[in-house]
């Protein structure tokens, strides 16, 4: 399918005459447009839900998730692989962004950098990517050369490889093992895929990580367990994690956290286990890190 043909790259009848509407006309019109992404996300549930279950098994085995992408794809990718590490109490190695371009292209676009499969190539290659690696190549156009060659790459490696993309029956999704297309359609501004199409890839990789981390164990009923207290928001949010899991007051799970040298799960493992804090990490390190299975032992 040619660039033209693209269902991001077509006229939206809605917006025809945007130029000359009111701010509350535009608005309405963009806010419409948008009630249609979680839809088009709830379509693409199924390989969603599989790309979860297979990147958790390669994520457990040690692997590491790997985003890949141009543009506002590839900022959305390293978005979410950095907020992976506070969240979840993840090493920072075990998710990478990878955008083309490098790293200066979050701030400005490299020109070019895109249409190159050879840099998608390399810059796995630079990371020294294994089987047990996840790469996830995100293109709403589904046809970016840096992912295809990104993925290919992978594919012969031997890595866990996903394309995320806003069109059926995308390029990337024919060079993955799974391919998720969550299909947003026209614009509001034509060709414009930091609009719908960004926010349906937004909303893809909310649940794709938040998936693999429930199934590590990074959450207890539905709190971040493991999150890093970090800042005094996150300082306030793990004390008051502590008091609810552990059922105790503000006192005593201050005093457990500082124990437990910030460590939000072995906070709670001493508490429960009436345990000291090289007790706490050695039955944390024995179950993976998974409070759960830490708690119910008898």
């Amino acid at each position: 399918m040619e660039i033209k043909e693209l269902p991001t790259e077509q006229r939206n009848p809605a917006s025809m005459r945007i130029d000359q509407m009111t701010a509350a006309e535009i608005v309405k019109t963009i806010n419409d447009a948008d009630q249609t992404v979680a839809e088009a996300v709830k379509r693409a549930s199924g390989p969603l839900a599989e790309a979860i279950d297979q990147a958790a098994d390669h994520y457990r085995r040690g692997g590491r998730l790997i985003y890949m992408g141009a543009g506002t794809s590839g900022r959305l990718g390293v978005l979410d692989a950095v907020e992976l590490v506070p969240t979840y109490g993840i090493s920072p190695d075990r998710a990478v962004g990878l955008l083309a371009g490098g790293p200066g292209a979050m701030f400005k676009a490299v020109e070019g950098a895109e249409d190159r499969a050879d840099l998608g190539q390399k810059d796995l290659q630079d990371l020294k990517l294994k089987q047990d690696d996840v790469v996830i190549g995100l293109a709403a156009s589904g046809r970016t050369p840096y992912v295809l060659g990104g993925l290919d790459y992978a594919s012969r490696v031997g890595a866990l490889t996903i394309a995320v993309a806003c069109v059926s029956g995308s390029l990337i999704g024919q060079h993955a093992q799974i391919a998720i297309e969550a299909v947003t359609g026209p614009e509001v501004i034509t060709g414009s895929t930091r609009m719908k199409a960004g926010t349906a890839q937004k909303m893809i990789l909310n649940a794709l990580s938040t998936g693999i981390m429930i199934k590590q164990g990074k959450i207890y009923q539905n709190v971040m367990i493991a999150v890093k207290p970090t800042n005094q928001k996150l300082v306030d949010r793990a004390i008051r994690i502590i008091m609810t899991v552990a059922d105790v007051d503000q006192d005593a799970a201050s005093a457990a956290l500082a124990k437990s040298k910030s460590d939000v799960p072995a906070a709670v493992v001493m508490l429960k286990r009436g345990c000291g804090l090289a007790e706490a990490a050695q039955l944390l390190k024995k179950h993976q890190g998974n409070v759960a299975d830490v708690i119910k032992l008898r």
